[in-house]
């Protein structure tokens, strides 16, 4: 019961969630918007509907040549959803927020673009989100054990709209990634069943880190940030065991056990 003598009608909680950021690197919608339009028509379904926080610490320029409301409104119209900013200089954030992107940071620490994940906001006025349908559901708790590498291990599906991240560490899973389905490591990914969503290893720039897979057939595997979508994968390649790493700037594909 509230102090008021009425059921509660709601709670407020804080609560840890993977978020993407999208680090601006021109401060032009009109170059931006159609450079992210093209990832989707190579990617069918990457991104659509996720909450996205963007990155302004690259960029050296004055907050008025940033049109805050005009890359709002095409990312809206790309069916992404930005939620706040990380980054940038006060008078950058100012900007910002006058135009409905609150400056967001990392739980219990101070604002930084070193940790975008699990950012909560910390000044009201967020771009709304009513036509949005419901964020994915929050990655799966790290346990990080003592003297060790973290590694997280999933033994359920990942079902389609379903993010897991394995913060700081590997992740396992021991069973499918539906297609929908999408596993983020820092580390690497292993999965013992079906790739059929999509994986990203090495999230934290660890050029090093691999993805494996007993029966490939994803919708997207990316590392460190380079990526390839389905459409750019030999056919040999699907339904095979496969380890997915860098090889410089390229991604190799080498069969698992032959």
């Amino acid at each position: 019961m509230s102090q008021s003598g009425l059921p509660e009608s709601f709670r407020l909680r804080a609560g840890n969630f993977s978020l993407l950021v999208l680090r601006l690197l021109d401060p032009r919608p009109e170059a931006v918007l159609p450079a992210l339009g093209d990832q989707f028509r190579r990617a069918p379904g990457f991104l659509r509907f996720a909450p996205i926080v963007i990155g302004l610490g690259d960029l050296e320029v004055a907050p008025e040549q940033v049109d805050f409301r005009a890359l709002i409104e095409g990312l809206h119209g790309l069916e992404i959803v930005p939620i706040g900013t990380i980054g940038g200089t006060p008078a950058m954030r100012q900007a910002a927020v006058a135009a409905g992107l609150p400056p967001l940071r990392a739980a219990g620490g101070k604002e930084s673009e070193a940790d975008p994940l699990a950012a909560l906001p910390t000044s009201p006025g967020a771009a709304p989100l009513a036509e949005a349908p419901p964020a994915p559901p929050a990655a799966i708790p790290l346990a990080v054990p003592s003297g060790a590498r973290a590694t997280l291990v999933v033994r359920d599906p990942v079902r389609s709209g379903q993010r897991v991240y394995a913060k700081g560490g590997d992740l396992i899973v021991t069973a499918t990634v539906n297609a929908g389905g999408e596993v983020i490591a820092d580390g690497n990914i292993h999965i013992y069943g079906a790739l059929r969503g999509r994986a990203m290893a090495g999230v934290a720039d660890d050029v090093e880190a691999s993805i494996y897979a007993l029966h490939f057939d994803p919708e997207l595997v990316a590392i460190a940030g380079l990526y390839t979508a389905r459409e750019g994968l030999g056919g040999a390649l699907l339904g095979r065991a496969v380890q997915v790493r860098l090889d410089g700037e390229s991604m190799r594909f080498d069969p698992l056990g032959g």
